[in-house]
């Protein structure tokens, strides 16, 4: 346990920001699951309406530094591709 007073506040920064990240991080995970059922389940307009908001998200937790600007770039581009995938 942090004895400093700077370091205790720290801790409490650092654990309040974890969850923060895990909540944006988990959000994240079920608009991707939501999606990815989409496209299995043969529902393609409705996937198609969704990939905006599957991006925004995406961006989202990118510019909050949850993931990386390159697990952004990944993610956009796979679920594009996907979609795609399964429109031809």
């Amino acid at each position: 346990m942090a004895n400093h007073k700077s370091a205790i506040k720290r801790a409490r920064q650092n654990a309040k920001r974890r969850l923060h990240n895990r909540d944006i991080k988990g959000n994240l995970r079920t608009e991707l699951k939501k999606f990815i059922a989409l496209v299995d389940g043969g529902q393609k307009d409705e996937a198609q309406t969704l990939l905006p908001a599957i991006h925004k998200v995406i961006d989202k937790a990118q510019s909050k530094g949850v993931i990386t600007k390159n697990t952004a770039s990944r993610k956009k581009s796979r679920t594009t591709l996907m979609l795609n995938k399964a429109l031809a």
